[in-house]
């Protein structure tokens, strides 16, 4: 008898541990050469990869649909395939469009601040990127499940350990601009091995469209 409760303990105990975990747990990733999009060091024996998270398929991961708040969602995948660990310290991550516009990853706070009043953005940037509900609307307060998805999706700047993979995502903000297209980069600088500072990882989104040509 008191084995059968132990037994039922457990399990009611193991049931409330995974209804109660509603953190945010995107599929895990692989080594950051096997993404289309990535620049290589070979010498340094590191790889940085971004993976767009704007396709409806993949960003059904999250309870938010971010493109419809002008968002656009990249995961950003570091594999250390060296014998030395990465300090992501002083990391710098910049989505830079074929225009040549610069953009830094969203806060946390600027997540927040779009999404419980998203008419802000609407109203900044006339003529710029519709968002999909009528402005002034009123918006509830964000709920805490909300919050804590895109607070535990964001990228951490933790050591990347010898022959380890870390990702997490980074959020730009889009609003007024144009879509992400061919023609932008991702440039990621200020990762050290140990004391020594790598070079820039310069990403690729897709060759711009030529030109028309001259009639």
């Amino acid at each position: 008898m008191k084995i059968r409760r132990i037994a039922v303990f457990l399990a009611l105990a193991t049931s409330l541990l995974f209804c109660g975990d509603k953190h945010f747990s995107p599929p895990p990733a692989a080594h950051a050469r096997t993404y289309p999009l990535h620049d290589a060091h070979d010498d340094e024996k590191v790889t940085i990869a971004v993976d767009p998270y704007d396709a409806p398929d993949k960003a059904s991961v999250f309870k938010v649909n971010y493109r419809g708040y002008s968002f656009f969602v990249v995961r950003l995948i570091v594999s250390n395939d060296s014998d030395k660990t990465l300090m992501m310290d002083d990391l710098k991550v910049e989505y830079i469009t074929a225009k040549r516009e610069k953009l830094q990853p969203a806060s946390d706070t600027d997540i927040y601040r779009r999404l419980v009043k998203p008419e802000k953005a609407d109203n900044s940037h006339p003529g710029g990127m519709k968002l999909p509900f009528p402005v002034g609307k009123k918006k509830e307060p964000l709920s805490k499940d909300v919050r804590e998805e895109y607070e535990s999706a964001q990228f951490l700047t933790v050591p990347v350990t010898a022959h380890a993979t870390n990702s997490g995502f980074v959020f730009f903000d889009m609003a007024g601009m144009d879509t992400p297209g061919p023609g932008a980069h991702v440039y990621i600088s200020g990762v050290k091995a140990g004391s020594q500072q790598l070079f820039y990882f310069d990403i690729s989104m897709g060759k711009a469209p030529e030109p028309a040509a001259a009639k």
